[in-house]
């Protein structure tokens, strides 16, 4: 077991103007989560405030200096950067400071590596971090032969990344190939149960929200769910019973965070086509999070990227036993407030989930002659007969249609509509 001794001990840098100033340590708080949740000791933070970022050094050649003697004297093991670092400003980093040197995207990338458990998991990540790497590989071989191991370094790994580009850009091609026939395998999942209907509700939301544990008390599932950052990241789907007996299909999904690499966004888009392919999206809010604002925005965001805003959603403000008093007030047509600890909150969950994949539906009258009980069995399969009275000639039938089932009717009870 890995104790605290063991753990690297990591500092954190951020940077960016004045004026964001509540950003900057809101997301540097945000990084500190996620070192921790990659099992780093945050021994110290710097932060930078200046305008422009520099080209070269990100945080200035002087502030470089101060991070490095700052890194000699608590004996750090890595320093990690809250922004996005280009292959330059990598190489001038780690030739001045005396320990690995990693950014916010390639701490998540480790963390993916970490938790990843399914096979088409463990491509995606390796992928996204093959294609993060292959641009920053040019004049690091020096710095690539000190990557003996630990946050940063997972996934590929070392030995990989010392071959030539021709390998590397060799490995992207094979991964790519064996996640498309992942994609199909799951694509004729997906073709069968649209051929039988069944109803797919997707549970998305920003990192630890409490998605994990909504779906554990939903179905009765098992699944991991601990107070990290991250810490679901294959699709589990499991069946849900709604209170009229219909059943649907409810997935838990991987969580958004800001700023999420676009690497993984590519990488996983083939695991977040489940997210598109719903019927129902329940958008899980942490409701007692101070940022719950921001953290509703940039999960909107990537559900834009992924092109699938114009799917129902259903926000659903959890955590609601945490709160004296509202911390957001999102503006979503469709929203509810509840905790997943509680049975009651749970059951008016449900009731409104049916409601919204309750399909709108017409009523019609139509007569159907006596002796034609094939149309009147045709039509008792498909519709919802509201009420029915005969006579000698025709039977008289009230009843309430979805689009969907109106398409299946026989033409010839079509043509009977009234």
């Amino acid at each position: 077991m890995e104790t605290v001794q063991d753990r690297e001990k990591a500092i954190l840098v951020g940077c960016g103007p004045k004026r964001d100033e509540w950003e900057i340590l809101s997301t540097l708080e945000e990084l500190k989560r996620l070192a921790e949740t990659s099992e780093a000791e945050v021994i110290g933070q710097v932060v930078q405030f200046r305008d422009r970022r520099d080209p070269a050094w990100l945080i200035g050649k002087g502030k470089a200096e101060e991070v490095a003697k700052m890194a000699e004297e608590h004996e750090a093991d890595l320093v990690i950067f809250d922004h996005e670092l280009s292959p330059a400003q990598i190489r001038n980093l780690e030739r001045r400071l005396p320990c690995k040197v990693i950014d916010r995207t390639q701490l998540i990338l480790d963390i993916f590596a970490q938790r990843a458990q399914t096979k088409e998991g463990r491509i995606q990540v390796e992928l996204a971090q093959l294609e993060y790497m292959l641009p920053r590989l040019v004049g690091r071989g020096k710095e690539l032969s000190r990557l003996g191991g630990g946050i940063g370094t997972r996934g590929p790994g070392e030995k990989k990344l010392e071959t030539d580009r021709r390998h590397i850009y060799r490995q992207i091609r094979d991964l790519k190939k064996q996640l498309e026939e992942v994609k199909k395998h799951r694509r004729l999942h997906q073709e069968r149960r649209k051929k039988t209907e069944v109803t797919q509700v997707a549970l998305v939301g920003y990192t630890n929200a409490g998605k994990s544990t909504l779906l554990n008390r939903l179905t009765g599932a098992e699944v991991l769910a601990e107070n990290k950052l991250f810490a679901t990241l294959d699709p589990t789907s499991r069946l849900l019973d709604l209170p009229s007996g219909q059943h649907v299909i409810l997935t838990d999904t991987v969580g958004f965070i800001r700023n999420l690499p676009h690497h993984l966004v590519a990488a996983f888009r083939s695991t977040l086509e489940q997210v598109r392919e719903a019927d129902l999206l329940l958008h899980v809010v942490d409701a007692a999070h101070p940022e719950a604002s921001e953290q509703i925005a940039a999960v909107e965001e990537v559900l834009e990227e992924l092109q699938a805003t114009e799917i129902p959603t259903l926000m659903v403000l959890n955590k609601a036993d945490l709160l004296e008093r509202p911390q957001v007030e999102p503006a979503a047509q469709e929203m509810i407030r509840i905790s997943a600890l509680r049975d009651e909150d749970l059951a008016k969950l449900k009731e409104k989930i049916e409601g919204m994949l309750r399909p709108k539906q017409m009523t019609v009258n139509l007569a159907i002659p006596i002796d034609r009980g094939d149309l009147l069995s045709a039509l008792y399969r498909v519709a919802e007969v509201v009420s029915s009275k005969a006579d000698e000639a025709a039977m008289e039938i009230e009843c309430r249609l979805t689009d969907k089932q109106l398409e299946k009717l026989p033409l010839e009870l079509k043509q009977r509509l009234t």
